[in-house]
């Protein structure tokens, strides 16, 4: 079975991948010209939908391509074939992901950024925190990575709610209703979390219509994708106090132009689309299940239906 890395890492996960299988042929490179190279003999590609976007560009044909990324966002792109099968990175993000959301909903709580600007200023803050206990969290994009992040939250004692394509019963969420219901459940929150995907259907969702629902006290996090976000607005909501705070992982543009406004909106943090890096032991080991279900004919995990766009 000959595996073509197409990604950054290429160099670890083909240790990794040797390690378990030795017999197993892979080959990366992060010259374009040996990629390409490569890429003609490989049928199956582990790799960055940034290379693989170049590779099917160029005319290669893959049997099936697993993502490193859960996002597949360029793999749908007009012009791309789609007559290959296709697999997102899923159940490795879950872990990395709640412990991004604990980092800035505790420091919210605690009001960490605003006692370090006041050590700056070498003013004694002596306000007293409240607590998670009790907090109301949506999480919007109940998958398996708000799942993930959900059970993570729970031992805190808040109270969560999810927000999926359609209502269904999901532990640990004491409800999951749809999308119709986002602006109802919006005005609910004290933190509220963004997880949707890049589709159609989930492009400008929040704008100035649904932050006006929000309570002022609430938080924003968004670590889904930039495109869901109407940039104007949110920042027009925190100009007005609409909202406590937002905390931005994805934008639109990135690295965000030196320009964008919200280098400089109030109380909105940056963390440069950090939240959820992918970890080359999980994503191997996703890799080694999926390619064993491959080579029997099973279902893939995270097998993407184009139409769909996940």
């Amino acid at each position: 079975m000959k595996v073509l890395l197409a990604d950054e890492k290429h160099l670890r996960h083909a240790e990794l991948l040797l390690a378990a299988i030795p017999s197993l042929d892979v080959a990366g490179s992060d010259d374009p010209d040996e990629l390409r190279a490569l890429a003609a003999e490989r049928p199956i590609w582990l790799g960055s939908p940034e290379r693989v976007v170049e590779l099917l560009q160029a005319g290669f044909a893959p049997h099936w391509v697993q993502s490193s990324w859960a996002g597949i966002t360029p793999l749908l792109a007009a012009g791309l074939p789609r007559n290959y099968r296709l697999t997102r990175a899923v159940g490795i993000f879950g872990q990395v992901m709640a412990e991004y959301m604990l980092t800035y909903i505790l420091a919210h709580e605690r009001q960490l950024l605003s006692r370090l600007a006041s050590q700056v200023e070498r003013q004694w803050d002596a306000r007293m925190p409240s607590s998670l206990a009790g907090r109301r969290v949506l999480v919007v994009g109940a998958g398996d990575i708000g799942q993930s992040v959900a059970r993570f939250l729970a031992p805190f004692g808040v109270e969560l709610r999810g927000i999926a394509r359609e209502p269904r019963a999901l532990e640990p969420f004491s409800q999951v209703l749809g999308m119709d219901a986002l602006a109802e459940q919006a005005a609910w929150a004290d933190y509220l979390i963004n997880l949707l995907p890049d589709t159609p259907a989930t492009r400008d969702v929040y704008d100035a219509a649904l932050f006006a629902r929000m309570q002022p006290e609430a938080l924003f996090i968004n670590a889904g994708r930039g495109v869901a976000v109407v940039d104007a607005d949110l920042v027009a909501s925190l100009q007005a106090g609409h909202l406590a705070g937002a905390v931005i992982d994805v934008c639109r543009e990135e690295p965000l132009p030196p320009a964008h406004p919200f280098w400089t909106a109030p109380r909105l943090l940056l963390t440069g689309h950090s939240s959820a890096p992918t970890l080359p032991e999980l994503l191997v080991g996703l890799f080694l299940d999926n390619l064993a279900r491959f080579q029997a004919g099973e279902p893939l995990r995270g097998e993407v239906e184009f139409q769909r766009g996940y």
